[in-house]
C-alpha cells in the first residue's frame, strides 16, 4: 500500500492521533536519529489492539516504542507505524504490584519500597519501562526481571488481548519469546515478597549509589550497549562485555561526535553533536577490535530501528 492511501485509511480509524513525519530524537535516550513516517501514542490495550489490527491489515510494519532506553534510530528514520506506549498505573494487591507496560521501571521500585515489598532492588537505575524490560528480560546483578514476573498481558500482531504465565515468555539472558512473536506487552504483574521497608530502601540506596559510580548522569546514552558473554567460569556466568572492551582500549576510541564513557567502556554516548551513524559505525569499530583480538562476536543489547548502512 503506498504512503498515502495508508495515511488515507489510518486517519479515517484514528484521526489525529495518527501524526506523519514525527521525529523520534527526543523518544530515545541517545536523541539521535530520524522521523516516524506514521506515529501514535496509545494509553489503553483497547486502543493498542485497535492500532495493532489496523496496521497488521494495512500491511505496514510497526514498532513498539516504550521510554527509548534501549533503541538506536536510524538517521533516515522509520518506514512504517511507530507505537508509543504510555499505558500506566500501579496498583498494588498484597504482595503482587500489578502496572501498565508504559510505566517507568523505576517508578515501580519505588511504589514496591514504600510498600515494603522485596524483590526489584536490583533493577533500582535500569533504563526504560516496564513493557521494554519484561520484553528484553533486563537485570543487574545476577537477578532478572523474569525472576518476578508472574505474569503479563499482551496484544499480539492481530490485536487480540490476552494474559499469559512467566513460563511462556522462555525468558533467557536479556531476551524472551517476545523478539520471536513480537507481541506488546500491555501491563504486568510481579510476585514480590513482604520485607523491611527500612532495609529495602537501603539497598536500593546502596544500588543507585553504586551504578552513579559508574554510569553517565543526565547523558546521551541508552547504558551497556553490548551483551555480555555466558561463561559458567564467570561471576553471574557471564563475561563482561565491558572487561573486554577495556582490553582493546574502548575507552579512548571515539567517532565523529560518539565516544565511549571513561568510566565504563561498554556505554556509548552521544557527545551532542553525534548523530544515529556514527554511533553505530563506533560501535562496530568495537565489535570489530574485540573480535581480533579475542575472536568473541559481541552482540548488542540495543535494537537498531530503521535501515543501517553496513561498514
Amino acid at each position: 500500500m503506498n504512503p498515502e492511501e495508508a495515511e488515507k485509511k489510518l486517519k479515517a480509524e484514528f484521526g489525529d492521533k495518527i501524526i506523519c513525519n514525527r521525529s523520534l530524537a527526543d523518544l530515545n535516550t541517545f536523541k539521535t536519529g530520524g522521523a516516524a513516517q506514521f506515529f501514535v501514542e496509545v494509553q489503553t490495550a483497547k486502543e493498542l489492539a485497535a492500532v495493532a489490527a489496523a496496521a497488521a491489515k494495512l500491511d505496514i510494519p510497526y514498532f513498539m516504542l516504550g521510554g527509548g532506553s534501549n533503541v538506536l534510530v536510524s538517521d533516515g528514520g522509520f518506514e512504517g507505524l511507530v507505537i508509543k506506549n504510555s499505558i500506566r498505573g500501579i496498583e498494588l494487591n498484597g504482595s503482587k504490584i500489578s502496572c501498565g507496560a508504559g510505566e517507568e521501571l523505576q517508578a515501580v521500585i519505588d511504589f514496591a519500597t514504600e510498600n515494603g515489598l522485596t524483590g526489584l532492588e536490583f533493577a533500582t537505575g535500569i533504563y526504560g519501562t516496564v513493557g521494554g524490560a519484561v520484553f528484553g528480560n533486563a537485570g543487574a546483578y545476577g537477578s532478572e526481571i523474569g525472576s518476578v514476573l508472574l505474569s503479563a498481558e499482551l496484544v499480539d500482531r492481530q490485536g487480540n488481548i490476552r494474559t499469559e504465565p512467566a513460563e511462556y515468555f522462555k525468558f533467557e539472558y536479556r531476551n524472551s519469546v517476545l523478539r520471536k512473536t513480537r507481541e506488546f506487552v500491555v501491563g504486568a504483574v510481579f510476585a514480590l515478597k513482604v520485607g523491611n521497608k527500612d532495609s529495602i530502601r537501603e539497598k536500593v540506596d546502596e544500588i543507585r549509589a553504586r551504578r552513579n559510580e559508574k554510569l553517565p548522569i543526565n547523558a546521551r546514552t541508552a547504558g551497556c550497549f553490548f551483551k555480555n558473554i555466558p561463561d559458567k567460569r564467570e561471576k553471574y556466568g557471564k563475561l563482561s562485555a565491558g572487561k573486554l572492551l577495556d582490553d582493546i582500549g574502548a575507552k579512548k576510541i571515539s567517532y565523529g561526535g560518539a565516544r565511549v564513557f571513561e568510566k565504563h567502556a561498554n556505554i556509548l554516548i552521544n557527545d551532542g553533536s553525534a548523530n544515529s551513524s556514527e554511533l553505530r559505525h563506533l560501535s562496530q569499530i568495537l565489535r570489530s577490535r574485540v573480535k581480533d583480538k579475542f575472536g568473541i562476536e559481541l552482540i548488542e543489547e540495543i535494537t537498531l530501528l530503521g535501515e543501517f548502512k553496513e561498514d
